[in-house]
């Protein structure tokens, strides 16, 4: 797993990290007696069943199976590739790293996808402020977007040859097959391929690092009118973009949501920078109708409160309604913008000013309130059973708050509003059934079952809690001895360990591994909650588990030979059956 980096260099940069620290910088942890405990962030829990372990430096969720040191977890959060993260952690430790060597032939796809990015997006620009991107450039600025915007967020102009950006591309020795990874172009059904945008602004997508990842796309007017033809185009998922793991300048925002301790939630593009430039700095757009899971805890680090400001047409406020529940299931407060018919952020703050988009933000309706309108103005409560319908929408909401009195609150004010019995609520809530998330699990481990023998998962735990024990054990004991393959592997790798001269400590030995699985089997023998064996006891313990895998490997090597001889009586191979037989016999004599 050391990819070219010396294993004294990775060693020295876990050693010099605090996992705890690392991993509280971008989620909550809390202590839960020798380890720390948090919802999982690689997969929609309500119950928290993530652990930290600070001793050994080791995490594992045992919801979903990932575990594993500094390293595999900046990589799964982050998306990441090794290189990266060890690059990252370098730095926060102070470690200095040995210089590469490698050509850009041995560069990281990602990495080589970022540069390509990079260098589409200075095609763009290029293009944006030449004649031909003249059009771009007035359309933008009518629509208000200030010159200074357009050069911060670097936006560009992608113009109507279909081969532009190859033939650009191509001339920096970029090969089409990284290209089309890239999303940038698109393969012809007869051969060759073409450039994705066309005619359109393109707006640069950033992660947080600021890195573009990706691109959109808006086509000019007048074309737009009279064509088939959709007015954005994004970029596809690739490597390195994720359309719903990530927020539309948030990189830019992040300070300012954090410092004011709330976000401003847009959709589109032209929703977020006309606000932005006016001064409105902890606004991010969602780029597209409905936030997902992935989205809300991505913000999550930096605040736990938001104002959603979409579309005031029926798409926005579908969009809203879907969106709102995902923000109670994170426990955050949302609240909601109402905007006039007919308006968007942009085209209200271009109308009416920043300052009444402001007036509208400090004015936003809580969600109960909003979905409750919401869904008033949609179904007349004239009678009982449109009254009863509305209640029915209103109910699954109300059941994922949290907080008791609040949720019993709301059943009040909903049963006061609809003329409704309390009671009949409190009766009907109990029905509703608790809905599972959509978040995707970022590299999980395929949670296999592994039927594990107790004696292996002791000595295997043990082993890896005390590094003199490997020593003390290592001429009695075979990795062979171990049935189950991960922990075979485990104890290989640490007996080579121990035979270099070096200390096996858990969250290293992880750095030797590439298979996510036994990286998780050491997350969970680590941050397991089994008591602990007195010191003095460990080596007598942990010789009985040697005692006992033995016998079981004896028994089941009988058990094999007793079989295989049974075969070759019923094949008839008297020479066959010759050998097994002695085999046997020596076996049980001890002689194997």
């Amino acid at each position: 797993m050391s990819r070219g980096i010396p294993q004294e260099t990775l060693d020295e940069i876990l050693n010099r990290t605090d996992i705890v620290e690392i991993i509280s910088s971008f989620i909550p942890l809390r202590r839960a007696g020798r380890n720390f405990k948090a919802v999982c962030p690689f997969h929609h829990e309500k119950t928290a069943s993530f652990m930290v372990n600070p001793a050994k430096q080791i995490y594992h969720c045992f919801g979903c199976g990932v575990g594993g040191n500094a390293y595999s977890f900046l990589m799964r959060y982050e998306r990441m590739e090794f290189p990266e993260a060890v690059e990252q952690l370098a730095k926060r430790a102070g470690v200095a790293l040995p210089k590469s060597e490698h050509d850009s032939k041995a560069e990281s796809l990602n990495t080589l996808l970022y540069k390509i990015n990079e260098l589409a997006a200075i095609y763009y620009q290029g293009l944006f402020n030449s004649d031909e991107g003249l059009p771009a450039k007035n359309y933008l600025l009518g629509r208000g977007i200030k010159k200074e915007t357009i050069d911060a967020f670097k936006l560009g102009f992608a113009g109507a040859r279909w081969d532009g950006l190859i033939n650009f591309l191509r001339a920096k020795n970029i090969n089409l097959s990284l290209l089309e990874k890239s999303g940038l172009i698109v393969p012809k059904q007869g051969g060759g391929y073409y450039d994705r945008f066309r005619n359109r602004i393109i707006f640069p997508i950033y992660d947080l690092r600021n890195r573009i990842i990706a691109f959109g796309g808006r086509i000019l007017p007048p074309v737009e009118q009279g064509k088939d033809l959709a007015k954005y185009v994004n970029s596809p998922e690739t490597p390195i973009y994720i359309k719903g793991k990530n927020l539309f300048g948030l990189n830019m925002a992040k300070d300012e949501i954090g410092k004011i301790d709330y976000a401003v939630i847009v959709e589109g593009y032209l929703d977020f920078l006309v606000p932005f430039q006016e001064g409105l700095h902890n606004v991010i757009a969602s780029q597209g109708t409905a936030l997902t899971y992935e989205q809300v805890r991505l913000l999550k680090r930096y605040t736990r409160n938001a104002v959603v400001v979409f579309d005031g047409d029926a798409a926005g406020e579908t969009a809203t309604l879907r969106s709102l529940d995902i923000f109670l299931e994170e426990e955050m407060e949302v609240k909601v913008v109402d905007l006039p018919q007919g308006f968007d952020p942009d085209t209200f703050i271009r109308r009416y000013g920043i300052k009444e988009f402001k007036e509208r933000i400090e004015g936003a309706k809580t969600l109960f309130d909003y979905k409750l309108g919401a869904l008033k103005s949609h179904f007349s409560v004239s009678s009982v059973e449109k009254r009863v319908k509305i209640a029915n929408e209103m109910l699954p909401t109300i059941a994922k708050i949290k907080n008791a009195m609040l949720k019993s609150e709301y059943l009040k004010c909903l049963a006061e509003d609809l003329g409704l019995k309390e009671e009949s609520l409190l009766i009907q809530i109990k029905k509703v059934k608790p809905e599972s998330g959509t978040l995707e699990v970022r590299n999980p481990v395929k949670n296999k079952v592994f039927q594990i023998n107790p004696a292996e998962k002791l000595l295997l735990k043990l082993m890896l809690e005390e590094s003199e024990l490997i020593v003390n054990l290592k001429g009695n004991l075979e990795p062979a001895d171990f049935q189950d393959e991960r922990a075979a592997k485990i104890v290989s790798i640490a007996f080579d360990l121990i035979s270099q001269g070096k200390k096996v400590e858990p969250n290293h030995l992880i750095s030797h591994l590439s298979d996510d699985n036994i990286s998780g089997f050491i997350g969970e023998l680590m941050v397991s909650s089994e008591p602990l064996i007195e010191s003095e006891r460990r080596q007598e313990i942990a010789e009985d588990c040697v005692k006992r895998l033995k016998n079981q490997r004896l028994r089941l090597k009988r058990e094999r030979l007793f079989e295989e001889i049974k075969s070759a009586q019923d094949s008839k191979d008297d020479q066959l059956l010759q050998r097994l037989t002695q085999d046997f016999q020596q076996l049980t004599r001890g002689g194997f």
